[in-house]
């Protein structure tokens, strides 16, 4: 559980700013709504689909390199987001793609070896998830087993009076990059069996909005729009090695 919540909400920021950023045009075809309250950021169709696994500050990866087994090792994920192979400068690993981080530790090694191919494993790592809005301690929480979004809330310090339980966003990154933008009905889920919990995946977004507002689009997108300046010296999308 994050204990300052500044840093986790620059990240709330991040993710969001990525997905908005990158999004094409769609809507989200689970909210009757969403077209008139997120007229400003397009969001994909929902969808099922799976994010490929992006590293995180703290994540742990093994690289192997079958031309240098003197080489292999287990690597952290450093706050500033990159990881340092030893041999070579630190590389970019925050954001990325397993394949990607492959690449860029590739390049980096050829400077040094003559077949400098590179296998990264990601270890186990938890469900890391960002709650933001009305609920008790917003932030970002890592999840075990099975996460939903009431569980994610929960965690987060529950809802709190003001908080609108009815309309509970969750934003995802979709496929190509595209943010993915659903409502859940977290209330119907303490009073009924079928609840519209949603399963969560690695980086979602879970907002919960105040009750009683009529244009939610603009007021999460003034959230997000109010937070800290980013803090960290790398970024989502194009990053430098």
């Amino acid at each position: 559980m994050s204990t300052d919540h500044r840093p986790a909400r620059r990240m709330v920021l991040l993710a969001v700013l990525a997905l908005a950023g990158c999004a094409s045009a769609g809507d989200k075809a689970t909210a009757p709504t969403g077209r008139a309250d997120f007229a400003d950021i397009p969001y994909a169709d929902w969808s099922d689909y799976e994010p490929p696994y992006r590293f995180y500050p703290g994540d742990e990866l093994e690289i192997a390199l079958p031309s240098a087994p003197e080489l292999n090792k287990t690597l952290t994920v450093q706050p500033d987001g990159r990881v340092a192979p030893g041999l070579t400068p630190p590389v970019m690993a925050a954001d990325r793609t397993i394949a990607e981080v492959q690449a860029a530790l590739a390049e980096s090694f050829s400077t040094v070896l003559l077949r400098p191919d590179v296998y990264v494993t990601a270890k186990a790592a938890p469900l890391k998830v960002f709650v933001g809005g009305e609920v008790g301690n917003p932030g970002i929480y890592d999840m075990a087993g099975d996460a939903d979004a009431l569980r994610a809330v929960v965690q987060a310090g529950d809802f709190k009076p003001t908080a609108d339980r009815s309309r509970v966003i969750i934003i995802r990154r979709g496929p190509d990059g595209v943010g993915m933008m659903r409502r859940a009905n977290l209330l119907r889920g303490l009073r009924s069996s079928s609840a519209d919990l949603v399963p969560l995946r690695r980086f979602d977004i879970v907002y919960v909005p105040r009750s009683g507002v009529a244009a939610l689009g603009i007021v999460v997108q003034q959230y997000f729009r109010d937070l800290s300046p980013i803090g960290f010296s790398y970024a989502l999308g194009d990053q430098p090695r």
